[in-house]
């Protein structure tokens, strides 16, 4: 039994898997809105599904993913976006704001209550005074904003989001639009000919010039507005669009030829059987966008489809489970020392590895760049090299310490990445500061390699001063086991962070001219080489024995994590991006706990359960 126990528990977690991975279809007689999430869209630089819009702008406006009315059903994003676009006086009622600052409720002259969410039709009353009280926040830096601006500046973006994207598709109020262009359009021509003709007399109708000045007034308003661009545009030789524009202008672009684009004339069609509850109707317009789609701009469909996929199977949800059962694992082998449990452990932290790595190629894939871009993704690989130089660990130690570590590391760094991602769009068009391939491929790369090895080398010193002052489980073996481990992680976390850091200067002298800066980022990088030589040195030289190995490698957790979030924090610097007011207190105090265990090591041994004072330090 013991020797079928891994496979049993791996073929439940891939049976757990399956089970979340199935995706959604579309009822029959319902509105096909998975087909819908799958069409392409141009918004904020990339191209990206429907499905990804209406998720990102959920995150932003309402902080999640979904909501819940008050009778308890869910919306799905997809849903939301789709009466948003199309029943707008329908996503007015649904409660898609959040607002927990008391001060920003005074505002309205709201009590403060439980009730968190609120409507547009609740707001729509306050909008003016929303977006004075906004815009006055959003002079203020970030690092300097009060809780009650940051709540009134968040607020205000999500309310100008819901705007913007309530007008992309459609105007807000029309019924029949698709009718309504036909006719403006077809006449367009001829009144555009007779308003230039000086012999035009009686010909002109001064009415329906007007009527045709009054569309062409909507469509500027709904291309000034629009944060989508749904028709592509400008065909190039290669069979790729170049150019992709809003709706509102594609309109204004067909008033002089009288004929509607066929994107924007199907984006109409599908908006009015929307609008009018025919999904029949809906479902067969939408069916020929798609097809249109997959013919005309084949690589943007496919993407925009694997994205879909993407998103539905969450691969990174699913890699933060698995990490979690891995660990349970890993303590069971430790209080039965079953080897089947360790065995099983390291399938589940395999396949919880194959999860991860199927994540981040997709989002290079997706991005068409290097697994680095951005703070997000920094915390995706920082996690994945992390659980792979852990199971490294794991093969040659064979005690456990690894796969624990690896499976705390690589849950907490997802955990990370999940509050970054609340932010909106992860696969963002890169900082220009990042924007080249072949040094993301190499500097920014090996930093965050270096990084996650410092963390792992962390790791290995929280595990000992937790085991060794709290338990009597570090033994003498152990103890060694743990600083030969963390010394050659260290080891590893030099390499990468000095040749990470000389690539960066190089980079730097290319793109900025100098070699050096004295950048905070830059300071940071240094700043961990520095320690890591200083540890070895210490280490070689005698100064320090396991436990100054280990109290050394706790500092090296403050240096990295300030490296990789503090500098952001300081919002100076060519590399201060990504500031999040919500970490600074989380980093603070990551980095207090990390001092506060170097005290607690710092205590003599004969204060330690593990040892006695005998043992020397």
């Amino acid at each position: 039994m013991k020797n079928f126990l891994p496979r049993i528990i791996a073929g439940i977690a891939i049976l757990w898997l399956g089970s979340n991975c199935r995706l959604p279809t579309s009822a029959a007689g319902d509105d096909d809105l998975v087909t819908f999430g799958k069409i392409p869209v141009l918004s904020d630089g990339r191209i990206k599904p429907f499905d990804t819009v209406a998720r990102n702008s959920l995150l932003i406006i309402r902080g999640k993913q979904s909501l819940r009315l008050e009778d308890g059903r869910i919306v799905e994003p997809m849903q939301w976006l789709a009466d948003l676009l199309f029943k707008p006086s329908v996503a007015d009622r649904y409660p898609s704001f959040v607002i927990n600052n008391p001060e920003v409720l005074g505002l309205f002259g709201w009590q403060q209550s439980t009730k968190r969410y609120f409507s547009f039709s609740e707001l729509d009353p306050f909008l003016e005074k929303i977006d004075t009280q906004g815009q006055v926040a959003e002079s203020i830096p970030s690092a300097t904003r009060t809780p009650y601006q940051t709540g009134i500046r968040n607020l205000r973006t999500a309310l100008l989001l819901y705007q913007r994207l309530k007008t992309s598709l459609r105007p807000e109020g029309v019924q029949d639009f698709a009718d309504g262009i036909d006719a403006s359009l077809q006449a367009a021509p001829k009144l555009l000919e007779a308003k230039g003709n000086p012999t035009k007399g009686k010909n002109f109708d001064q009415q329906a010039f007007d009527d045709l000045s009054q569309f062409e007034t909507m469509c500027r308003n709904m291309a000034s507005l629009a944060c989508l661009l749904p028709v592509p545009t400008q065909l190039s030789a290669i069979g790729n669009h170049e150019e992709w524009i809003s709706i509102g202008t594609s309109l204004l672009q067909s008033i002089p030829t009288g004929k509607p684009d066929p994107v924007t004339a199907a984006y109409a069609l599908i908006g009015d059987a929307y609008h009018a509850g025919n999904p029949s109707l809906f479902n067969q317009n939408l069916g020929d966008l798609s097809r249109w789609m997959k013919a005309h701009e084949p690589t943007a469909y496919a993407k925009a489809t694997y994205e879909y996929f993407f998103n539905q199977l969450a691969p990174f949800y699913q890699a933060m489970g698995l990490y979690v059962l891995a660990f349970l694992l890993v303590c069971a082998f430790w209080l039965s020392e079953n080897p089947s449990l360790r065995r099983a452990a390291i399938w589940i932290l395999l396949l919880s590895l194959a999860i991860h790595t199927l994540g981040l190629i997709s989002r290079m894939y997706l991005q068409g760049r290097p697994p680095v871009t951005n703070l997000y993704s920094s915390a995706i690989f920082i996690g994945w090299a992390t659980v792979l130089i852990g199971l490294l660990l794991e093969r040659i130690f064979r005690d456990g310490i690894g796969a624990a570590c690896a499976s705390v590391i690589g849950f907490t760094t997802l955990i990370i990445a999940h509050h970054l991602a609340a932010s909106g769009d992860t696969l963002e068009m890169l900082q220009a500061v990042l924007d080249t391939n072949i040094w993301l491929a190499t500097h920014v790369v090996c930093i965050t390699i270096g990084y996650s090895a410092m963390f792992l080398a962390g790791m290995l010193a929280i595990l000992y001063v937790i085991r060794g002052v709290f338990t009597r489980s570090l033994s003498r073996d152990a103890a060694q086991s743990l600083a030969r481990m963390a010394y050659g992680v260290i080891c590893f976390a030099t390499l990468f962070s000095f040749v990470g850091t000389v690539l960066g200067g190089i980079w730097a002298d290319q793109s900025w001219g100098r070699f050096w800066g004295w950048d905070p980022k830059e300071n940071g990088a240094l700043l961990i080489v520095l320690w890591c030589a200083i540890t070895l040195h210490a280490r070689l030289g005698g100064y320090i024995r396991e436990r100054g190995l280990m109290i050394m490698a706790l500092f090296g957790n403050v240096i990295t994590s300030f490296s990789w979030f503090g500098v952001n924090m300081l919002g100076v610097g060519l590399h201060s991006y990504g500031f999040m007011n919500k970490a600074v207190p989380w980093l603070a105090a990551f980095m207090i706990s990390q001092l506060a265990l170097m005290a607690i090591a710092s205590m003599p041994f004969d204060r330690w359960k593990s040892f006695r004072a005998s043992n020397g330090g």
